[in-house]
């Protein structure tokens, strides 16, 4: 389904533009191994985090301080030490190691911009704490290619009808390009907007929701890869 007029295109960022759940699941992995419960397996403990993430996201937010507090809690929660001012600096220390970490291109993402940047129009829409999400942009030096970004602190059908309000987007021409369904693809469908699902193998836990299908006139486009926007759009 090429499209040939001028689209605005709403690209998400972590796991759509570059890689970030797979240092996250690297940090969990060493967090588990630490912890190294003698009862629970490390499937459970895996459980009891996704569950505290849930409570954590809900009082912090996303981003690291929340998964800080995250690993804090679960460590807490399921291991009979208690929680000395060494073992929380080692406990934050997971967290830590994904500060800063170097941009991580997923397959031709800046070559693809600079092609979609010539034809349409592109807004960033990302969300999490703002100095990480910021700072993931500057570093990622992708930020020419886009008219304007917008860093949110959730992904919901009610953000996506303000956004389409502040730049004042015709919905008809509009799409939301992203890895989750859940804060992507279905609330943008929701808000009316056209989506473009882009799978990834490491997409968090936490976003994975069944793909709702498109309204009419609505659609939904379903891609394996980033680079094949270039056959649509």
């Amino acid at each position: 389904m090429p499209v040939s007029a001028s689209q605005i295109l709403l690209i998400d960022a972590d796991d759509t533009l570059w890689e970030n759940n797979v240092y996250f699941e690297r940090a969990i992995a060493k967090f588990i191994s630490f912890l190294n419960h003698h009862e629970f397996s490390p499937e459970k403990v895996r459980e009891v985090l996704n569950d505290v993430e849930r409570e954590c996201i809900v009082k912090h937010g996303y981003g690291l301080h929340s998964f800080s507090h995250a690993l804090v809690d679960t460590f807490e929660r399921l291991s009979p030490l208690p929680v000395t001012s060494q073992l929380h600096a080692q406990i934050v220390g997971f967290a830590r190691m994904i500060e800063d970490h170097p941009i991580e291109y997923l397959p031709e993402v800046p070559e693809t911009l600079e092609y979609l940047a010539a034809r349409h129009k592109l807004i960033l829409v990302t969300k999490g704490a703002h100095a990480e999400q910021s700072g993931k942009i500057e570093r990622s030096k992708l930020k020419k290619h886009f008219a304007a970004t917008e860093i949110v602190p959730e992904k919901n059908a009610e953000i996506y009808r303000s956004l389409t309000e502040k730049h004042e987007f015709d919905c008809d021409c509009t799409w939301m390009v992203g890895n989750s369904p859940k804060s992507d693809i279905n609330p943008a469908l929701a808000a009316g907007l056209h989506a473009v699902f882009i799978p990834h193998g490491d997409t968090w836990i936490l976003e994975h929701e069944e793909l709702a299908a498109a309204p009419t006139p609505q659609h939904l486009l379903i891609v394996g890869k980033f680079a094949e926007l270039r056959e649509h759009f």
